[in-house]
């Protein structure tokens, strides 16, 4: 790299550095809000950039509708003038920096639904000019960022990656609800598509985040963020399998849980569920199935791992048909309350929640399902609208059998067990309240 070339690399590079640089957030959700946050933070002025004119209106107002962001951190932010946001993205011809923090869900046919990063690509495309770093977050195949987005931006410029403008992926690593490791304090792995565009990503998030980790090429970036997710979904899919054999040996799958973590080496503890939830354990894996086929391979250990995990609410609907059988009830006509239906604990996320499946996996059975959930008052099934029921203990009372599905730490355990007539326990919440009571049966 010589002469003018360098120049834009080490010019950009400086103006991060010395915070003159404007950035912009492109998807203001679970992922692009903590993000903006975190530059604003670090002293850069920030626009957030989303379709959606309500949650442009409540940053602007300074209301956070993300549970790891508070109303007083943003509105710090607001009022300091860091952070503003807006719909319209012809604000970054004036923009050094980008964040694409869009949503990447798979579709009904398990292939990757890739419209809201192309979206944003295309809409980004206008406005790309020299000395610009753009950085894809969203989680997605390898060669996503080399070989669809980064089309799209060149498609109507001239300006060249790597010596005009900067292109990279680094992988969003958000678990909602986390305190320990934050956007800050979690190590971002960087990527670029040439060593330029690696070390302007670098220098950039190197003032916002406490570590920066580069590797090669935006396809190792991509592959991590997919091995990371993999990794949990397999081992998650394995003590969901030994559930069901503990099931059938009558052996208490969390007592044997439990008893291996004790080896301090050679074991990793993991536990099993209902379900899988959350944007990235259910679905990461699946896009890097999908990739694989399309070069003649099955990675046969994530489509099994995917059986088993997206089999286990109909696990759950037949376990409580049998706990309503020792008692002599029928599941049609039974009335079942769920207690948890968030994704996971003391959280309002409902994102690939199984408690969506089980309900309507249970009215298909016809029985009759209600709902308590500190964390979201309302929720959609099947396009009928349910609410949260307000008076707990005269709900625990009426069912025929409570449902665990998500162990809130808000939910009164023992209140829950004086109450029910029949306890079905996704999650081993009542381990200390109830340690042998034929009422409670657990996965």
């Amino acid at each position: 790299m010589k002469g003018k070339e360098l120049m834009v690399k080490e010019e950009l590079i400086q103006d991060i550095q010395k915070k003159r640089a404007n950035i912009a957030v492109i998807g203001m959700g679970y992922v692009g809000l903590p993000l903006a946050v975190t530059f604003a933070n670090a002293g850069f002025n920030v626009t957030g950039i989303d379709p959606i004119q309500e949650k442009v209106d409540m940053i602007n107002r300074g209301e956070s509708y993300i549970s790891d962001i508070s109303n007083a951190q943003l509105r710090k932010h607001i009022d300091n003038g860091r952070i503003r946001a807006t719909t319209d993205y012809a604000t970054l011809s004036e923009i050094d920096a980008v964040s694409i923090c869009v949503p990447t869900p798979l579709r009904k046919t398990g292939d990757p639904d890739m419209s809201f990063i192309a979206q944003a690509s295309e809409d980004l495309a206008p406005y790309l000019h020299r000395s610009m770093i753009i950085v894809l977050e969203s989680s997605t195949y390898p060669g996503t960022t080399r070989e669809f987005v980064l089309p799209k931006l060149t498609a109507n410029s001239d300006l060249k990656v790597g010596i005009d403008f900067f292109l990279a992926f680094s992988p969003e690593r958000v678990d909602p609800g986390r305190t320990d490791y934050t956007t800050y304090n979690t190590p971002k792995v960087v990527g670029g598509i040439t060593q330029a565009c690696t070390d302007v990503a670098v220098a950039w998030y190197q003032q916002a985040i406490e570590k920066v980790v580069p590797v090669s090429s935006t396809e190792v970036a991509e592959m991590a963020k997919l091995l990371e997710n993999t990794f949990r979904m397999i081992n998650i899919s394995m003590v969901n399998e030994l559930a069901q054999m503990c099931e059938r040996l009558e052996v208490d799958v969390w007592e044997v849980i439990d008893a291996a973590a004790t080896k301090p080496f050679g074991f990793m503890k993991f536990t099993p569920g209902p379900g899988l939830g959350g944007h990235c354990i259910p679905v990461d894996p699946l896009y890097l199935s999908w990739k694989m086929k399309t070069l003649n391979y099955t990675a046969r250990f994530i489509e099994l791992a995917s059986e088993i995990n997206t089999n286990m609410p109909r696990y759950v609907v037949t376990r409580i048909q049998d706990a309503l059988n020792r008692y002599k009830k029928p599941l049609n006509g039974s009335k079942i309350l769920i207690l948890g239906v968030s994704y996971k604990p003391n959280i309002n996320d409902m994102r690939e929640s199984p408690a969506l499946d089980i309900i309507h996996l249970l009215r298909e059975k016809g029985a009759i399902v209600s709902y308590n959930d500190p964390y979201v008052p309302e929720i959609e099934v099947e396009g009928v609208q349910m609410f949260s029921e307000k008076e707990l203990s005269t709900f625990l009372e009426k069912a025929d059998l409570v449902a665990i599905i998500t162990n809130h730490d808000k939910f009164d355990y023992k209140m829950i067990l004086e109450k029910s007539q029949l306890i079905f326990d996704a999650r081993n919440a009542m381990k200390d309240v109830a340690k042998n009571d034929l009422k409670v049966i657990k996965l």
